[in-house]
């Protein structure tokens, strides 16, 4: 099974589900997003936001490909271009972290560890750039697919719980201990390989 994760771009934003193309519940405030939605070009606002963010901040997303098929995508981008993130009770972002805006994946890939594969992608980038921490809003009473992820599934790719609520916690990812427990994971793996290669081969009778 061959899987990419591109960075999201203008060019490959059509592969986003359609829903998720004509969302703007992160890009816009509410009150400008409800207007947008009755003006019906929230897919126009969506594009505008992508095109300044990557121009003024760079990659801000990931789409997720299996075998060139389209499965999946998540956002992020730091906390002053995400106009709802003021909205939440746990507001606001730490300054030295990257909100973590959602993520989505095709029902028949869940449960193969694609999300944490997401996860580790988007902090290698943001390791890469400078960044100390992912910060997200979960909702802790999530039944269904929808603009805020699951707080569960944010706690079980390493997310720890910042600012507790009853409904939407602030969780935070440290950037060092992703780097550390995958340095530790290939020291592991070198060990091992290293034991295996080291074991004396058996002698013919």
């Amino acid at each position: 099974m061959g899987r990419r994760l591109v960075p999201l771009t203008l060019d490959n934003l059509p592969d986003l589900p359609k829903r998720c193309r004509s969302c703007v519940f992160w890009e816009l405030d509410p009150v400008s997003g409800e207007a947008a939605v009755k003006a019906g070009r929230p897919e126009l606002e969506k594009e505008a936001w992508i095109s300044a963010v990557l121009l003024e901040w760079g990659s801000c997303g990931r789409v997720v490909y299996v075998d060139e098929v389209p499965v999946g995508f998540v956002m992020y981008a730091p906390p002053a271009y995400v106009p709802r993130s003021t909205a939440f009770p746990t507001s606001p972002v730490s300054p030295d972290a990257v909100q973590l805006l959602t993520a989505w994946l095709t029902p028949g890939y869940q449960g193969q560890g694609l999300g944490r594969v997401m996860v580790q992608t988007v902090a290698k980038d943001l390791t890469q750039r400078g960044f100390k921490a992912i910060e997200a809003f979960g909702d802790a009473r999530w039944t269904e697919p929808a603009c805020v992820l699951p707080a569960n599934h944010l706690l079980a790719v390493g997310f720890k719980t910042v600012r507790p609520h009853p409904r939407f916690p602030r969780l935070r990812l440290e950037l060092r201990t992703t780097i550390s427990w995958k340095e530790d994971v290939e020291m592991a793996l070198d060990r091992l390989l290293g034991a295996v290669q080291k074991e004396p081969a058996l002698r013919p009778l």
